[in-house]
């Protein structure tokens, strides 16, 4: 899996590293051992359950995170749509919710535009997190998405690290269609 974020500590707390913070709380449930360098992304392996787990965080910024991905297409028998979870920050969602989907479009998600662009397919698993709704006005939605989460977003997201780590789990050990029956249930 991959958690999508942008490197520095700069970065650390703003809504585009929803992503970063989920792969963070998974390392830390899991009790994996910590990111290590690896190719254009930290990353680490272990086990959850019976189950091998590899998360990813590229360090490549957000819209050149295909190039993290790029390295997984020459692993024997890797299919995206059965072995590639996507974490990743969703403006059209609000705070405090997230959806899990198992194909689509980027949705204007440079991120997710980047892996398409690598893959050259959609058919792989995300986690959307509500980060949203941006405030209505002329303001860039890069400098909304580049802003540090308030105080009330961040509680947020805290309080559905482990909800959002229990539908990761859903979907590796039964896939995709059964975590989204599971956890999509009422869901924007």
């Amino acid at each position: 899996m991959v958690g999508l974020g942008n490197p520095g500590p700069e970065y650390a707390d703003t809504r585009h590293n929803a992503g970063f913070r989920l792969a963070d709380r998974l390392v830390d449930r899991w009790k994996l051992p910590q990111f290590t360098r690896g190719d254009r992304a930290r990353e680490t392996r272990g086990n959850w359950l019976e189950f091998p787990v590899r998360i990813l965080k590229p360090q490549t910024y957000m819209n050149r995170s295909g190039a993290a991905v790029a390295p997984l297409r020459t692993l024997p028998g890797f299919d995206p749509s059965q072995h590639l979870l996507i974490l990743v920050d969703d403006v059209a969602l609000p705070a405090g919710r997230f959806r899990l989907r198992g194909a689509g479009s980027a949705g204007g998600h440079n991120g997710l535009k980047s892996i398409e662009g690598v893959l050259q397919r959609q058919d792989y698993a995300r986690l959307r997190i509500g980060v949203g709704p941006p405030p209505p006005g002329p303001d860039e939605l890069s400098d909304f998405v580049l802003g540090s989460f308030t105080a009330a977003e961040r509680e947020l997201i805290e309080a559905l690290l482990d909800p959002m780590s229990e539908a990761v789990e859903s979907w590796i050990e039964n896939g995709i269609e059964q975590a989204m029956n599971r956890f999509n249930k009422g869901a924007s």
